[in-house]
């Protein structure tokens, strides 16, 4: 399943939908700029390795593009079109004025050391100068990339620019221009949509079971968030075991058992099931929190969750969203369920520029009046054209990139 068809088909199904404005159809059917550059990076034993990076800038219609950098041994450019694509209608969901980008570097980050991590973080900055800055394009962290990764950017183009630029990546540690409330913003943006769409219907959330496949950043903070607010957690999957337990996992204990162990492999009280039977278990909520295509044809019929909300990138392919549709599951998709850490990256720009930085609770409190709007006119837009919320949200997104198409031209 290629990550950019997917992508294609969402955007002719909302511009059926709508009606979209053929020119700003055709504008969205392909990249403004795709950008490939090969990273020689030094390696420790003294070797030199070549890398394949990406950055593609999908559409500025709305403002500069933004979008993560990925660093992962399967990056290929079809799923960087795709992710920065979906990060322009991203961007428009949650009203703010910015385009849709995305990067990627080809490699495994894990069989690197520390030195040759920050060599390879430098060298694509070099690469990548030209094409990005705080007025332009501005990266923050993905799939296996770090604020201490973004630190490492960030001081490269300030050096080169010869002046601090901090705003030219997000995502960045607080001590260096980063915001608070960002490493845990994604998840944050996540629960306050799944709390409106549980008001929304009629459900008490007390007690609500939840599965979530990924137990990474967001995956585990949302977990931390739901058995804070009394939801029971009742199995979570991270990249190399799924666990179950019917009575609610201790979440807490499973955060630390995690740390230390680096797995949630053997946890107390819980037992070993296959990722298949995490998916296909009686739920209230399944959050897909890991990879792209998980939830394919093969396997949704199998979900019984009322709600499914996506804190992964695509997780769920168009097949797979029609089933859904027809078996009244309500899909909260990616590009409003997970844009919370885009909209506490774009906070974190604003700070960058005007060298004002916001306290924990402003940042929440902004958060939370950009999500709840975004939800409403998604759900509205649901409603007024009975679709699934995946078009609905799509249609939400270009009519706002439609717009500002057409102001422009």
């Amino acid at each position: 399943m290629n990550a950019y068809d997917n992508a294609l088909r969402q955007l002719e199904t909302a511009a059926k939908i709508m009606n979209l404005n053929e020119e700003t159809l055709a504008r969205l059917s392909s990249p403004e700029k795709i950008n490939m550059a090969s990273l020689p990076v030094r390696m420790d034993d003294g070797t030199l390795k070549i890398f394949q990076a990406y950055r593609v800038q999908y559409n500025s219609a709305r403002g500069p593009y933004k979008g993560g950098i990925r660093f992962h041994p399967q990056v290929n450019l079809d799923e960087v079109k795709a992710l920065s694509f979906w990060m322009a209608i991203k961007c428009s969901v949650v009203g703010i004025p910015m385009g849709g980008g995305k990067g990627g570097v080809i490699v495994d980050p894990k069989s690197l050391s520390i030195k040759e991590l920050e060599r390879l973080s430098r060298a694509w900055i070099r690469a990548f100068r030209p094409v990005i800055g705080p007025e332009k394009d501005i990266p923050a962290p993905d799939v296996y990339t770090t604020p201490q990764i973004m630190a490492w950017m960030a001081d490269e183009f300030s050096q080169l620019e010869g002046k601090p630029s901090l705003g030219v990546v997000t995502g960045k540690p607080v001590e260096f221009g980063g915001s608070l409330g960002r490493g845990t913003s994604t998840a944050q943006g996540g629960f306050y949509v799944l709390q409106a769409a549980v008001k929304q219907l009629g459900l008490a959330s007390q007690g609500l079971k939840v599965a979530i496949q990924g137990f990474g950043n967001a995956g585990a903070v949302m977990a931390g968030l739901l058995f804070e607010a009394g939801y029971k957690v009742v199995a979570v999957a991270d990249s190399s075991s799924a666990i179950y337990d019917v009575n609610g996992l201790d979440i807490p204990e499973l955060m630390q058992y995690k740390a230390s162990t680096k797995s949630v492999k053997n946890f107390k009280g819980s037992k070993e099931i296959s990722t298949e039977e995490l998916f296909a278990l009686e739920l209230d909520v399944l959050i897909p929190a890991a990879l792209e295509n998980q939830i394919t044809e093969n396997n949704a019929e199998n979900i019984k969750a009322k709600i499914l909300l996506e804190l992964a990138n695509g997780p769920t392919t168009p097949e797979a969203d029609d089933i859904l549709f027809k078996n009244k599951v309500v899909l909260i998709p990616d590009v409003l369920a997970n844009a919370g850490g885009v909209t506490v990256s774009y906070f974190e720009w604003l700070q960058n520029l005007s060298n004002n930085y916001w306290s924990e609770e402003e940042v929440d409190k902004e958060l939370r009046d950009r999500m709840m709007p975004a939800w409403s006119a998604v759900w509205e837009t649901g409603q007024k054209y009975q679709v699934n919320l995946r078009s609905a949200a799509f249609v939400t997104a270009l009519e706002r990139i439609d717009k500002a198409s057409r102001a422009r031209s």
